[in-house]
């Protein structure tokens, strides 16, 4: 049985947790971890953690975006369109909905996941469109048309409204965030912490009590 659980928030536009998807498989089936996927509505949450959309950023922070995704995709020989047809996609929602369907009915769900940002970031499709999501399902083996039903089915929406209000309270502000036992932390290039978290390796926690003592000194 897996000794940890490793919670992820993510949108199913993040091109980092795209980036991060064969490092993070890899991760929990080294540590026979279990994973949880928690899609979540990004422009909602980010209103109440301080998160800042990046076609808000100033041109300089943009263009620095734009660079670390070309220096990771080649990097981890991940490829990447830097300005991919699609993105942002009109509405990343129902694709979260899609994986959290998969998810809840014991599917693997982080391989489509992956397949579906892989689609938006690397294949220029478009995820927001219902019939490509059915497509990228199917082409994985899992049940597509039964997938995209059940994104508005009321179990998956009281899930969807969880993640939501479960991300403002633990203070999630970017995507992807991993959160395992005390462990926070926020972005794709961090997760060799948790790789040495679930080795049993102490690695400082997350927000909390002893974070607001360190600030204050």
């Amino acid at each position: 049985m897996p000794a940890h659980t490793v919670e992820c928030f993510y949108s199913l536009s993040s091109p980092w947790m795209y980036l991060g998807g064969p490092q993070l498989t890899e991760i929990i089936r080294r540590h026979n971890a279990k994973l949880l996927l928690r899609p979540y509505d990004f422009r909602l949450v980010i209103k109440h953690t301080g998160g800042i959309p990046l076609r808000s950023r100033p041109e300089p922070r943009q263009d620095y975006h734009a660079l670390e995704l070309d220096r990771w995709s080649r990097h981890l020989g991940v490829p990447l369109k830097l300005k991919p047809a699609h993105y942002p996609p009109t509405d990343q929602r129902p694709a979260g909905r899609m994986v959290m369907a998969a998810q809840q009915r014991g599917m693997d769900a982080m391989a489509l996941s992956h397949a579906i940002l892989r689609a938006l970031w690397a294949e220029e499709r478009d995820i927001a469109d219902p019939h490509e999501r059915v497509k990228i399902a199917d082409e994985m083996g899992l049940p597509g048309q039964h997938l995209q039903a059940a994104e508005d089915s009321a179990s998956i929406s009281a899930e969807w409204e969880k993640n939501n209000q479960d991300a403002i309270a633990k203070g999630v502000f970017g995507a992807p965030t991993f959160l395992c036992g005390d462990l926070f932390l926020w972005g794709q290039d961090r997760l060799f912490f948790l790789d040495e978290h679930l080795a049993g390796q102490q690695v400082q926690s997350g927000p909390s009590a002893k974070i607001r003592k360190l600030r204050a000194s």
